[in-house]
């Protein structure tokens, strides 16, 4: 089980003021869930290949998601409210205060 000075610690690294009795019960909470990851520390996997997901893997790209004919600058450019004829223009969002 852990100690009052371990719970201390932890709510100190939390930021979290705890009372005597939350210091009590979260040392029985913190400590059982340590001895649950003990115990997963020992199962034996020997046996279990090394992956990286349980998932199946399976593309994420849809049929309709294969580019098509691409835009050229001068047609992109015509949707734009302002353009220097390179580029967006925008208004800036940074300014210098005076």
């Amino acid at each position: 089980m852990l100690t009052s000075e371990q719970v201390n610690r932890v709510a100190h690294l939390a930021r979290l003021a705890l009372t005597e009795d939350e210091k009590q019960r979260y040392a029985r909470q913190l400590s059982a869930i340590l001895d649950y990851a003990e115990q997963l520390a020992n199962v034996d996997v020997s046996h279990v290949p090394p992956t990286a997901t349980v998932l199946p893997v399976r593309s994420v790209v849809r049929e309709a998601d294969v580019v098509n004919q691409l835009l050229t600058r001068d047609e992109v450019l015509k949707n734009a409210p302002r353009s220097d004829g390179e580029s967006f223009e925008v208004a800036a969002a940074i300014t210098e205060s005076s």
